[in-house]
């Protein structure tokens, strides 16, 4: 093979490629920065990458380690302000953006210098052809894969060993990629210019297929956790309603012998102890008092069954629901909607101070061919929401949102919406599920 001498990359283009990238991640997360801010920062930022790679070219091997490091950081600044992410998340961005740019780069010059120095076809309309084909086809090929494992508008959630893990796969492949065009007496190191170009572009395509797999492992991971999750506590509110059956059928059982103590009662001379059985007699008539008979046996047991617990926290509880709207729904299903709902809204009022203010309300209702399922509680404070769930304040924020997102995944099934809003001091939860006609 003829050892042609062939420039290099232009630093342009490099710089070209990495802000691309940078804005392929940025445009898949929801953003901070919009219409035009952002287009003023994006040109500000490919100014400031373009003139500094073009403006270190030449300083030597010793450089060169810093001035990449440097764009790095650069391509890092503009993800992490552009987007409503942590620094992992646009750490992790930043070593696929990086990656990604170098492959569209390495690939679209070792083209060019195929066509003008091999072939002979010194055009510069060729040039542009190629550098727009190349760019837009990759970069679009890349932004359609990741589409399926990417939820618009999410947060990745990166850890600091996912991070870490990212970054070693990064720099492996950005140090044996170049190896060959800073050491030539390396065992990796090639003879001719586009014997290294091809290395280059090699590695770096297997480096975008490595990262791409590790996101793919990473996505599939987490879906499976979280969708275990969702199950644990489907599960547990089951559970729940069956615990609660079991006090009900006591009550139950407690009603039907008052008349037994009734007649104690009368027999019972002391002052004392009649009014012990009185104050006995009395909490047992409320806690029957508290069951709700909405036409549905299982609704019926969770309301009373929450509706005790509110008596127990002085929580004004009150419900208007038809329950029959509900006899197309599976037992789970009705558990996890009601069952979170109400253990969300019951834990959101022992926090206010005021007893008074402690109200919840349900209602569950048809509307043109809708079941309509709201949940109202009295809120303090302003909501803030987190990849569209409202923020915990539970200690174990890792569990944050898993009730809400137990509502979803089952609203979801009867092809239903999930509403969450804040007006005038009360936090709405809102469920639409369309009722067919067969149901």
């Amino acid at each position: 093979m003829m050892n042609v001498m062939l420039p290099d990359i232009p630093r342009f283009y490099t710089a070209l490629a990495e802000f691309l990238a940078c804005l392929q991640c940025i445009l898949e997360m929801r953003r901070v920065i919009k219409g035009g801010k952002f287009i003023a920062l994006s040109a500000i930022v490919l100014v400031v990458l373009s003139s500094f790679l073009i403006l270190t070219k030449g300083m030597g091997t010793l450089w060169w380690l810093p001035c990449m490091a440097v764009a790095i950081f650069i391509m890092f600044l503009y993800i992490y302000s552009s987007c409503d992410i942590n620094k992992k998340d646009a750490g992790y961005c930043c070593v696929r953006a990086f990656i990604v740019a170098e492959f569209v780069a390495s690939i679209e010059w070792q083209i060019h210098c195929y066509y003008t120095y091999i072939v002979g076809i010194d055009s510069t309309l060729l040039q542009i052809l190629i550098l727009i084909l190349v760019y837009a086809g990759i970069f679009l090929l890349i932004s359609y894969i990741y589409r399926k494992y990417m939820v618009r508008n999410d947060r990745l959630n990166i850890s600091r060993q996912e991070l870490l893990a990212a970054v070693l796969i990064g720099l492996a492949i950005f140090m044996m990629s170049n190896l060959g065009f800073v050491y030539s007496k390396t065992p990796f190191s090639g003879q001719y210019m586009m014997e290294l170009f091809n290395v280059r572009t090699l590695i770096d395509l297997g480096g975008v297929a490595i990262l791409y797999a590790y996101h793919i492992k990473l996505f599939d991971l987490r879906t499976r956790y979280e969708l275990d999750s969702v199950r644990t506590i489907l599960y547990n509110q089951y559970v729940q309603y069956q615990q609660s059956q079991e006090t009900l059928d006591l009550i139950n059982y407690r009603y039907h012998d008052l008349k037994h103590h009734i007649i104690a009662l009368r027999a019972e001379q002391s002052p004392e102890k009649r009014n012990e059985y009185l104050d006995k007699m009395e909490e047992e008539i409320i806690n029957f008092e508290a069951q709700n008979k909405t036409g549905n046996k299982v609704l019926d047991t969770l309301l009373t069954s929450k509706n005790l617990t509110c008596i127990q926290d002085q929580i004004s509880f009150t419900c208007v629901a038809d329950g029959n709207l509900l006899d197309f729904m599976d037992v789970m299903d009705i558990c996890s909607i009601f069952g979170n709902a109400l253990d969300n809204a019951i834990e959101c009022e022992r926090k206010i101070a005021d007893s008074e203010k402690r109200l919840i309300h349900v209602s569950v209702y048809a509307q043109k061919k809708f079941l309509m399922i709201r949940v109202e509680n009295y809120y303090e404070g302003t909501l803030q929401y987190d990849q569209n769930i409202p923020v915990t304040t539970k200690k174990q924020a890792e569990f944050h949102g898993f009730g809400i997102k137990s509502i979803r995944y089952t609203v979801h099934k009867y092809e239903g919406e999930v509403d969450i809003s804040v007006k005038d001091n009360w936090f709405i939860l809102n469920i639409l599920i369309p009722i067919q006609d067969d149901k």
